[in-house]
């Protein structure tokens, strides 16, 4: 039987750029998954470009694990039944703003995105009917869809995605999607084509755009929002808000309008209520033995361990780009000289710090803030534990300085991951080298009320689907005021990201980013030992539930079997 032929017209009708895509996926020099992130970034559905790689002779990408739910049959379906999270609950105002997932899961209860990317790294429309993208993609034609409304009657149009994408905009909001989309410049840069039509104008290309608009502070708001979320929860999202208090618990019920329907053939979701209880790591543990509550927000590896035998409940791993990034502001001594920054880079037995802090449940990283799952990864040799060589470097420093070691300095970081564990072997470690480092341990409020303004910090950093979409909003004179929490820009180092962005060939894209992995190595602002697993840990008894690599919770079709 001769497999079916694509025309490569039809490709090309979508995006210039597909057909040079589907040939490299023919050739065997991209893989299936690059080439289906590629073309649905382009424009393409995702079950077309799943039938395109299919042509193409492409093995199927491997199966989700068993534990990672497909949709149940219709027939299996129930309805009905309570949700409950341990999971901190922060304070929350403007969902532009966010800086947190755990705020992000709230919001995403009821107000929704433009886009998804989903547990396998693809992005798909939601809010979006579909998007189409000029050759040199600086021109985006984002189409919504229609019929849906807000949780207040309102219909949803083109009028709310502009609203949104204006406070985005607004350095006044202080969000990191102005980093994101600094090549859109200025709200002049959204034309309104008509009410579910609007067209996006970049000054530089940039491929990502789909995947920006699933960043979680970009959810789409309400014309009518007025700065807090949560005394206005205007959404268009399957639950309401009925109750939110900060450090304490939020409570949500199902929405009996909402726009998507089920494989019941009813509307979504399926689920009556969703409860999240604030509570810490060891507290949310004992909570989930016993049964109190549901699922555990990000479990720790210790968690993992204590849980993964545990009868009743399932445990789905998943890959992503999650890490704990040591971070040095430049614009404060002694971090504002590169030898230093070095001499403590030098200090990291990766190895060690990933086993003592983490189990060894990860993979060990380079100083720069890309990781092998993204795309365009560049694979380069893992950098080994040299306290004698920082120590050379601290020496000159000193001597050059005027003082003598050991260069005291200040730790701060957090107690809800794997950040005590690594400042402690790091303390240890650095020691040789003529560190003397004293932790500034707290609770996770009281790291993120000063997260940005520390010297030196380890903070932890969630998963971003391609490395060109994580490096903007942090490492940029953009992103300056939001999350450029090192104060850390170079000329070069931007140059060469704002032409990975507008790289389609995923090749081209790799030559790039092997340069700016150097740069960052070399005169970076950060450390950066290893990159997280992480799982969804969850009663056996729910249904369809998604373990994604960013921790989010993606509630609208799990449903309850009891």
């Amino acid at each position: 039987m001769n497999k079916p032929q694509i025309d490569k017209k039809k490709l090309e009708a979508i995006h210039p750029y597909i057909p040079a895509a589907y040939e490299l996926l023919e050739q065997k020099r991209i893989s299936r998954r690059e080439f289906i992130r590629t073309a649905t970034l382009l424009g393409m559905t995702a079950g077309f470009a799943s039938f395109a790689a299919a042509c193409a002779g492409a093995p199927a990408t491997q199966a989700p694990p068993a534990a990672q739910d497909t949709p149940a049959a219709a027939s299996g379906i129930k309805r009905g039944g309570v949700w409950r999270a341990s999971m901190r609950l922060q304070l929350l105002d403007h969902p532009a703003r966010l800086s947190w997932v755990e705020g992000a899961n709230i919001v995403r209860q009821t107000n929704e995105y433009l886009s998804e990317t989903g547990p396998d790294n693809i992005t798909r429309p939601y809010l979006l009917d579909r998007w189409e993208a000029s050759a040199d993609v600086k021109t985006w034609d984002l189409y919504l869809k229609q019929g849906i409304k807000f949780n207040n009657g309102d219909t949803f149009t083109a009028d709310d995605v502009i609203f949104t994408m204006k406070e985005w905009l607004n350095p006044d909001v202080g969000s990191s999607m102005l980093g994101l989309l600094s090549a859109l410049e200025s709200s002049a840069n959204i034309d309104k084509v008509d009410d579910y039509h609007i067209r996006l104008h970049l000054n530089t290309g940039d491929i990502a755009i789909p995947e920006y608009l699933f960043h979680y502070p970009a959810v789409i708001l309400h014309r009518g929002f007025e700065g807090d979320i949560v005394k206005k929860p205007v959404g268009t999202g399957a639950f309401t808000l009925q109750e939110y208090a900060e450090g304490e618990r939020a409570v949500f019920k199902r929405r009996s309008d909402y726009w998507q329907m089920g494989a019941d053939g009813q509307s979504l979701p399926y689920l009556d209520e969703l409860i999240f209880v604030s509570t810490d790591k060891d507290a949310g543990v004992a909570a989930l033995q016993s049964g109190q509550v549901d699922t555990l927000y990000d479990p720790r590896p210790s968690d993992f361990q204590a849980l993964k035998d545990v009868s009743g409940l399932t445990v789905r791993p998943v890959s992503t780009a999650q890490c704990l990034v040591l971070r040095m502001r430049v614009d404060l001594e002694p971090w504002s000289d590169n030898r230093v920054r070095t001499a403590l880079k030098l200090c990291q037995d990766r190895a060690k710090i990933l086993q003592l802090s983490y189990f060894g449940e990860g993979a060990l990283s380079l100083d720069a803030h890309m990781a092998p799952i993204h795309p365009e990864y560049c694979e380069r040799p893992i950098p080994g534990y040299q306290p004698d060589e920082a120590r050379k470097l601290l020496e000159a420093y000193a001597a050059e300085k005027g003082i003598s070691l050991p260069l005291k300095v200040t730790l701060a970081t957090k107690n809800d991951q794997a950040e005590p564990e690594i400042s402690q072997a790091l303390k240890e470690l650095a020691a040789p080298a003529g560190f003397d480092i004293t932790l500034d341990i707290t609770d996770p409020g009281g790291y993120w009320d000063r997260w940005t303004e520390v010297d030196l910090g380890i903070t932890s950093w969630t998963h971003r689907p391609l490395a060109t979409m994580v490096l903007p909003l942090a490492y940029t004179e953009e992103s300056i005021g939001a999350w450029n929490e090192t104060r850390w820009f170079d000329e070069e180092f931007t140059t060469l990201l704002r032409q990975a962005q507008a790289t389609l060939d995923v090749e081209a894209r790799r030559a790039i980013m092997c340069k700016l992995e150097d740069i960052m190595q070399d005169r970076g602002p950060i450390g950066n030992s290893y990159w997280k697993n992480v799982w969804n840990i969850t009663r056996s008894e729910f249904q369809n539930v998604k373990a994604h690599p960013t921790a989010y919770y993606l509630m609208n079709d799990v449903w309850k079997d009891a």
